[in-house]
């Protein structure tokens, strides 16, 4: 009797394809939570004035989509924006990638979380702390199950916020009592009962926050070898997400800009009030109900992409060789990168209960925009000749995309709050630390940035840079680009 072949336990299995990738995504983007958790403190500083903030966010979203697709099917790896970086621009600059990444990946699912209670509130009172501890336990509970478990739980919550967000944009363009024209001639509150002219200093002073609104459409990139065909899959799964993330986002914002009575409603910040005013307390609690589910599912997404980058990071020897073998290794039966899973998920509940990181909020924003500026560098070298015969969708307008979208953050970076620059500053100063420390002397046989088996085709720098990956697989040894 022939036995039926054995999984591969070395590599994460090729089960999504495009539209469970664009759930997956498009939970990370999470909509519902974007609009009620992030949204607010916009409205509250830039008043209507935040409906423009994002369409110029979005405009710029679209450039790094771009290049977030072209350069996810060049690289297609888990590891995501580091692999890619470091491809593209060198290893140390991926380093330094995936040190800013890997804190804010600690930090922002939590963030997120400890919004849950505000809005569990209508039907049971919870401590903060503890309802967002509570919610990355579950995220994390839900992370190490395989990925077709995952975008179907995922999905049926995506719908559930979803729903929420087209509540809110109905209800708003009912209840419209302020001029269109707000929306491009803005009014800002004063917090005095008055309003204020919206400067471009002002909207540039919200980008990056803005940016942070629709962060997390680059989640396909990390899906890249979960998907189905890669090298074609990718750039759809990218574009599409962030397509749907700005729809979601911006058209109830617009509404809820048109709906109130007056520019005090926007100061305020509390849309569920805003709701309620619409139609009443029942409603806005169904919307509240809806909204902490979303936090959920944008967490459940956020630890699963995270446990994916930890164990590129350990198949890329990044760690001592027994972290790298117990972060690399995949669970017998779901075929999820479980260790790593925990790694990244357990402290954040952690964080959750101990720490208060939602001032933090700032700085996850200034990481993004830092990522995405050197996203943009390493577009402009994509098109190099040893990356020219490499199968890859290739963005329209280049390199004037990827020009303008480093133009546009390096200045939103230059008005951003010194002190989330020097804390974005300090941690790229600890990876530096480590770089030289531990990786540089170890460079024949650490951080090794590889593909999957099944991308192979590609010829190894040195043998030397060939040594196993922590897990036991035989991935595809990238070039070096020093």
């Amino acid at each position: 009797m022939n036995e039926s072949p054995k999984p591969d336990l070395t590599a994460l299995p090729r089960s999504l394809g495009v539209f469970g990738g664009v759930l997956l995504t498009l939970s990370c983007v999470t909509p519902a939570s974007s609009l009620f958790i992030v949204v607010p403190p916009l409205l509250q500083s830039q008043g209507s004035g935040a409906v423009l903030t994002l369409l110029i966010a979005a405009a710029l979203s679209l450039g790094v989509g771009f290049c977030y697709a072209e350069l996810g099917t060049l690289v297609p790896s888990a590891g995501g924006e580091y692999s890619i970086v470091g491809q593209l621009l060198g290893r140390l600059a991926g380093w330094l990638v995936f040190v800013i990444s890997v804190v804010s990946l600690l930090v922002i699912p939590p963030i997120i979380a400890l919004g849950a209670a505000g809005y569990l509130s209508s039907v049971v009172s919870l401590d903060p702390a503890v309802a967002g501890a509570l919610v990355m336990a579950l995220a994390v509970a839900v992370g190490v199950l395989d990925i077709k478990s995952n975008a179907l739980i995922t999905g049926i919550f995506l719908g559930i916020e979803v729903l929420a967000a087209a509540l809110v944009s109905v209800l708003g363009f009912l209840h419209v009592r302020q001029p269109v024209s707000t929306l491009l001639h803005a009014v800002v509150p004063d917090g005095q009962g008055g309003t204020s002219p919206f400067t471009t200093g002002l909207l540039i002073s919200g980008l990056a926050v803005a940016l942070f609104t629709y962060n997390g459409f680059g989640t396909a990139v990390y899906l890249s070898e979960d998907l189905r065909d890669p090298r074609r899959t990718v750039a759809r799964t990218v574009l599409w997400s962030l397509l749907a993330g700005v729809v979601l986002i911006t058209v109830p914002v617009a509404a809820i800009c048109l709906g109130v009575d007056s520019a005090d409603q926007l100061a305020a910040g509390d849309l569920v009030a805003v709701v309620d005013s619409w139609a009443g307390s029942t409603v806005g609690t169904f919307v509240s109900l809806c909204i902490a589910a979303a936090i959920l599912n944008a967490v459940i997404v956020m630890v699963l992409q995270n446990g994916r980058v930890l164990y590129a990071s350990a198949r890329d020897r990044t760690w001592p060789d027994p972290v790298n073998r117990v972060l690399g290794s995949l669970h017998p039966r779901w075929g999820s990168p479980w260790a790593a899973t925990l790694a990244i998920g357990v402290p954040g509940i952690v964080l959750a209960l101990a720490v208060p990181i939602d001032a933090l909020l700032g700085f996850t924003g200034v990481v993004v925009a830092v990522i995405y500026l050197l996203l943009g560098c390493a577009a402009l070298t994509a098109r190099q000749a040893r990356h020219r015969a490499t199968p890859a969708w290739r963005m329209p307008l280049w390199p004037v995309v990827p020009l303008v979208t480093i133009g546009v953050l390096a200045y939103s970076l230059s008005q951003q709050s010194p002190r989330d620059l020097l804390i974005t500053g300090a941690v790229l100063l600890v990876g530096i630390a480590y770089w030289f420390g531990y990786l540089r002397p170890r460079s024949a046989t650490h951080w090794v940035l590889t593909l999957p088996a099944d991308l192979a085709g590609r010829p190894a720098a040195d043998p030397a840079t060939a040594a196993h990956p922590a897990a036991g697989a035989a991935p595809a040894t990238l070039p070096e680009n020093l």
